[in-house]
């Protein structure tokens, strides 16, 4: 047994040789000023540890090295769009590997509301779904993963959800999506004037699946994210947000699908 493996969220031997290539280099170097750094491979294990079982940073076992080291790569790489550049770059080779080009020109978007457990200021109240947090508004292709992410206090229109979106995924240069399926949230005349104008330049279609009997019914495309977000649910450092920064909240969704993706592509 491998003596990086020590527990059953520790990456194998091919898991960290497709993401070490995706992470910042170490500035150090032998014989240079400043401290040596510390195994990447053990810091990213313990990540990994963290968003799995949802324990406290300073509850991290001691395996992973000190819990402060491991929350400073975490928080640092948070701040830098690392975990979100891994994610993308992983969802890339997984679409290659099905047969399917790198950006993905189709896609699904929902939000979903979740308590929070801290007293991080981005907070409200979602009168629709009675919860008392924050929501997570995704932006998946056709397979379920993950092209954008924003989370932002639970009182937060959908339509606003969007908006800022397919503003993250303009900034990251993409240009390839064309259409996207929502559900009746996403109706309204403003955000129809909104998608017109982005359409001039951009060129994407919103359609609204609508239901089409009562009850329980799996809707046709919308059900893709919806599979996301049960996902995402596998990892209890998700089943509430426990973050201070929503920023925080956004990196362990895309940690969450690197493991995923990691697992797929192994």
């Amino acid at each position: 047994m491998n003596t990086h493996e020590q527990y059953p969220t520790d990456l194998t031997d091919k898991q960290w040789q497709l993401i070490h290539p995706l992470l910042p280099k170490p500035k150090w170097r032998p014989g240079g000023p400043g401290r040596k750094p510390c195994d990447l491979r053990l810091v990213i294990n313990g990540i990994l540890y963290v968003t799995k079982t949802g324990c406290q940073w300073r509850m991290l076992p001691l395996v992973f090295g000190k819990w402060k080291t491991v929350y400073g790569y975490f928080n640092t790489w948070s701040k830098q769009g690392i975990w979100q550049s891994v994610q993308g770059a992983l969802a890339q080779k997984e679409r290659q590997r099905q047969g399917r080009k790198p950006h993905a020109s189709a896609g699904c978007v929902d939000s979903q509301s979740v308590k929070t457990a801290t007293q991080g200021q981005t907070k409200g109240y979602d009168a629709n779904k009675k919860v008392n947090g924050r929501k997570r508004h995704l932006l998946v292709d056709t397979l379920g993963l993950i092209i954008c992410v924003c989370v932002s206090s639970a009182d937060c229109l959908d339509q606003d959800g969007l908006k800022r979106l397919l503003v993250l995924y303009f900034l990251d240069g993409y240009r390839r999506l064309r259409k996207l399926w929502v559900d009746g949230g996403y109706r309204g005349d403003a955000l129809k004037a909104w998608v017109a104008n982005l359409k001039q330049t951009h060129k994407i279609d919103l359609e609204v699946v609508k239901r089409t009997e009562p009850g329980f019914a799996v809707l046709p495309r919308r059900w893709v994210v919806e599979r996301t977000f049960a996902w995402l649910f596998n990892f209890r450092r998700l089943s509430k947000d426990y973050e201070v920064r929503t920023r925080n909240s956004e990196a362990f969704i895309h940690i969450a699908m690197i493991n995923l993706l990691l697992k797929r592509l192994a």
